[in-house]
């Protein structure tokens, strides 16, 4: 039964709550009982684990239904083009920022610290993680050994491109596919069912994650690289409400009204430390706002791959970091190059804990000019940024998929004022579908 419009909301049920004063337990729990919050991490682990047991279903049905359910493919190879050029633009400029303020504020400035005295073991696991990550690989890793091994290993985008090519040819073979098509939007309506199930566990798993990450690594580490910490997430900050803002101002939407639709999911996010811990809420909420499912379906799964904008500025502030710390100077040739690196090698990092770290040893392995050793000095506060890594990532693909929405002429700005306000479960279905109409002659192609 649907809350009436206008009635007030018992606090205490709003996910956002949960969650806010699960993160705030979790902290004074791992400050004041550091072992218990190390016992603690099976919480967070096994959230995570539940959600990433039900994004490949959600990807898989949304993106063959809404493919499927398109008159044009063509518009399918349209959108995916435009996503793409977005995300190459976007995380590029992500990069830029972070070289700019790195150089800026050069907070490794005045360390002195010798590189040969650097714990290259420490690290040692993450650079053999990290030659993995070759361009080459990173390709070959998309199509998956069997159809079916690309839902069980769960690799997001093996299961988009099985989405593809099934959305694809169920829409070919016309009206025998029709009774198919049907039931998969049933079993489309029970996963998303299923989703909101387990989203009750997730005050669980974020009081998990942050007890565990507090007891482990400790308040008084965050002392130790503070300016490190500080720039980072001042620039994600930056660019965020200065880059994604004119972004969206330009495209008709506020991005103020994005970040209260999504707070819910924000705070799940910053909670476990991964974008990955809320996807099927945002694919859920954009659809919602009048996001097309098949725009949904592609850009978002493709985002999480393709479109990192919170790593991009990691990597480029703390291989800086790295190298101020170690008084190693980087010519502008140097850093050109290092962004070069880092725009292929952060391709295919998902959003999950610790990606931001692997990609970086990637990327340094191939710049001779820093040593990879020196991610040694900030191995220890990397789960303190990963926070603000998951939700700048997360906050651009929410950004990228309303932009594309919006160059597809397929979601009016009034459609998404209203959703933005809480209205968008009043629209009627006619009403929706006039204003899609709409917005396709007010937006140039």
């Amino acid at each position: 039964m649907k809350r009436p419009v206008g009635s007030p909301r018992r606090l205490w049920r709003s996910l956002y709550v949960q969650v806010l004063v699960a993160i705030a337990l979790g902290v004074l729990v791992g400050w004041l009982w550091p072992e218990a919050g190390r016992a603690l991490k099976p919480l967070g682990d096994g959230f995570i684990k539940l959600v990433k047991m039900i994004i490949t279903p959600v990807i898989f049905l949304t993106v063959v239904t809404g493919i499927a359910g398109m008159a044009d493919l063509k518009t399918f190879g349209r959108v995916g083009a435009k996503a793409m050029a977005y995300f190459l633009t976007v995380s590029t400029l992500a990069l830029a920022v972070g070289l700019i303020v790195a150089n800026l504020v050069r907070p490794g400035a005045g360390l002195g610290i010798d590189p040969a005295t650097l714990d290259a073991g420490a690290v040692s696991s993450y650079v053999s993680r990290a030659h993995e990550q070759s361009i080459a690989a990173f390709l070959l890793n998309i199509i998956p050994n069997t159809l079916v091994s690309a839902f069980t290993e769960g690799e997001i985008l093996q299961v988009l491109l099985v989405a593809i090519l099934f959305g694809v040819a169920l829409a070919l073979i016309g009206p025998r596919g029709e009774r198919l098509l049907g039931s998969l939007k049933t079993i489309t309506a029970i996963v998303f069912r299923m989703v909101h199930i387990l989203m009750y566990a997730a005050p669980i798993g974020a009081f998990g994650a942050m007890a565990f990450t507090i007891g482990q690594y400790g308040i008084g580490t965050l002392r130790n690289l503070a300016a490190l910490i500080v720039t980072f997430y001042a620039t994600s900050l930056i660019f965020v409400i200065v880059v994604l803002g004119l972004v969206a101002r330009a495209a008709g939407f506020s991005l103020l009204g994005l970040v209260r639709y999504i707070k819910d999911e924000l705070l799940l996010v910053l909670g476990t430390s991964s974008s990955e811990s809320a996807m099927p809420l945002l694919m859920e909420k954009l659809e919602r706002a009048g996001c097309p499912k098949p725009i949904v379906g592609l850009v978002v799964p493709a985002g999480y791959s393709f479109n990192l904008d919170g790593t991009n500025i990691y990597m480029s502030l703390a291989a800086l970091f790295i190298a101020q710390a170690c008084g190693i100077h980087l010519s502008l040739g140097d850093q050109l190059l290092l962004m070069a690196v880092a725009i292929l090698s952060s391709k295919g990092a998902a959003g999950v804990t610790g990606s931001g770290f692997i990609v970086l040893a990637a990327t340094l392995s191939v710049v001779p000019s820093v040593p990879v050793a020196g991610m040694a000095l900030i191995l220890g506060v990397d789960r303190f940024m990963s926070e603000c890594r998951a939700l700048t990532n997360f906050i651009g693909n929410a950004v990228a998929t309303i932009v594309v929405a919006r160059w597809e002429r397929a979601v009016d700005p009034a459609q998404l004022r209203a959703a933005f306000r809480g209205e968008g479960d009043i629209l009627s279905e006619a009403e929706s579908d006039a204003l899609q109409i709409e917005a396709r002659s007010d937006v140039p192609a």
